[in-house]
C-alpha cells in the first residue's frame, strides 16, 4: 500500500510537472526542444498517409456498398465478430423479379421471353458485382483498415510518450537553470541525464516507425494495383454480358416491332464514331406537304435513289429480322451502303445491299469513314 502511494505521488507529480511546462510553452515562458527537419517531415508524411488511407477507405466502402444503414451494420457485424448475414445484389433482386413477371406474362411470349433473357443477364452481373466487392474487400479495403487499426496505433502511442519525453527533458532544463545551490545543480543535472537519454531512446524508436511509413505506401500501390484488377475484371465481364445479351435480343425482333415505325430499336453500343458521323442525305425530288409523313407512311423504295456521292459503308453489328416490306434484314458483320432521306426518323436509315433496298435502325450498324 505504502508503495502505491509513493508511486502516485510520483506520477501526480510527473504529470504536473508536465502541465507546467506545456502551459509555459504555450503562453511563450518557457523554451521547447525542437525535433530536427527530418522528424518533422516524417510526421507530416505519416499525418498525411493516415488522413487520406480515412478518407479513402471511406469512400470505397462507399462506392462497394451505397447504403449507409447496410454499412452501419456490417460494421457492428465485424466488430462483434459476428459473420455478416448473405446479402443478394439489386442486380440478383432484379433478376428476381423479372424471372417472376416472366412467369406470370408467359415465358413463351415476346415480353416474357425478353424478360427471361434479361433477368439471366441481371443475375450475372449481380454474381460479378458480388465477386468485385468481395475481391476488393479482401485485397484493398483489410489492408487499409489493418493500418489504421494496427501501425497507426502503434505511432499514435510512441509519438505520445515522445512528446512527454520532450516535456520531462524541457522540464528538466528548466529546472537546472533555476538551480543555485550546488547540490541542487548536481541532483539537475542527474535528473536532465536521465532525461535526455529517455527522450532520444523514445526518438530513435518513433523515427523508426514513421519511417515505415514507406514500406506502407509499397504495400497500400500493390492493393490498389489488386483493386484497379478487379475492377477492370468486373467492367468487363459487364460489358460481354451486356453485348451478349444484347445480340440475343436481336435474334428476337418480335420483342421490339409491335409496332416497327414507332419503337425505338435497342440502344446502340458502338464506338463514338457511330453516333457522331454524319449521313448523307438525298436531295427531295419535288417539295412534299409532308415529308415525314411520306417517308414514313409510305416509303416507295423504287423511287429512292442514292446520293451521286458521299454515301456511307456500315458494318453491321447484329442479325435483324425485317418486321415488312420496307425494311432490309441484316446479317452480323456484313457490309452495306446507307444513306438518309430528309424527314427520316434520326433512328433509321436507308441501306443498300446490291438490288436490295430498306430501312435499317442505326443502332445495329457501325459506320466506317
Amino acid at each position: 500500500m505504502d508503495f502505491n502511494m509513493k508511486k502516485l505521488a510520483s506520477d501526480a507529480g510527473v504529470f504536473f510537472s508536465r502541465a507546467v511546462q506545456f502551459t509555459e510553452e504555450k503562453l511563450g515562458q518557457a523554451e521547447k526542444t525542437e525535433l530536427d527537419a527530418h522528424f518533422e517531415n516524417l510526421l507530416a508524411k505519416a499525418d498525411c498517409t493516415k488522413n487520406w488511407t480515412e478518407k479513402i477507405l471511406h469512400q470505397t466502402e462507399v462506392l462497394l456498398q451505397p447504403n449507409p444503414s447496410v454499412r452501419v451494420e456490417e460494421f457492428l457485424y465485424e466488430k462483434l465478430d459476428r459473420k455478416v448475414p448473405s446479402r443478394v445484389t439489386n442486380g440478383e433482386l432484379l433478376a428476381q423479379y423479372m424471372v417472376e413477371a416472366a412467369n406470370d406474362f408467359g415465358p413463351g411470349t415476346p415480353y416474357g421471353k425478353t424478360l427471361l433473357k434479361v433477368g439471366e443477364t441481371q443475375k450475372r452481373l449481380g454474381g460479378a458485382e458480388r465477386d468485385f466487392m468481395h475481391s476488393a474487400s479482401i485485397n484493398f479495403l483489410n489492408p487499409l483498415r489493418n493500418f489504421l487499426e494496427g501501425d497507426w496505433r502503434t505511432i499514435t502511442k510512441e509519438r505520445r510518450i515522445l512528446e512527454n519525453r520532450r516535456l520531462d527533458l524541457d522540464a528538466c532544463k528548466a529546472r537546472l537553470k533555476k538551480a543555485r545551490a550546488a547540490e541542487a545543480k548536481a541532483s539537475a543535472e542527474h535528473e536532465l541525464r536521465v532525461a535526455q537519454t529517455e527522450f532520444d531512446r523514445q526518438a530513435e524508436l518513433t523515427r523508426l516507425l514513421l519511417e515505415g511509413i514507406s514500406s506502407t505506401h509499397v504495400n497500400h500501390l500493390r492493393c490498389l494495383h489488386e483493386f484497379v484488377e478487379a475492377q477492370a475484371t468486373y467492367y468487363a465481364q459487364g460489358y460481354q454480358y451486356m453485348l451478349d445479351l444484347q445480340k440475343q435480343l436481336g435474334r428476337f425482333p418480335g420483342t421490339f416491332v409491335g409496332n416497327a415505325e414507332s419503337t425505338s430499336p435497342p440502344p446502340a453500343t458502338t464506338s463514338p464514331t457511330t453516333v457522331s458521323a454524319t449521313i448523307p442525305v438525298v436531295p427531295a425530288v419535288g417539295r412534299a406537304p409532308n415529308p415525314a409523313t411520306a417517308v414514313e407512311g409510305a416509303l416507295n423504295l423504287s423511287d429512292v435513289k442514292p446520293p451521286a456521292s458521299g454515301t456511307r459503308k456500315a458494318r453491321v453489328l447484329y442479325d435483324y429480322e425485317a418486321a415488312d416490306s420496307s425494311e432490309l434484314a441484316l446479317l452480323a458483320d456484313e457490309m452495306i451502303t446507307v444513306y438518309s432521306l430528309p424527314g427520316m426518323d434520326p433512328d433509321w436509315l436507308i441501306g443498300e445491299r446490291g438490288n436490295q433496298k430498306g430501312k435499317v435502325p442505326v443502332t445495329y450498324l457501325e459506320l466506317l469513314s
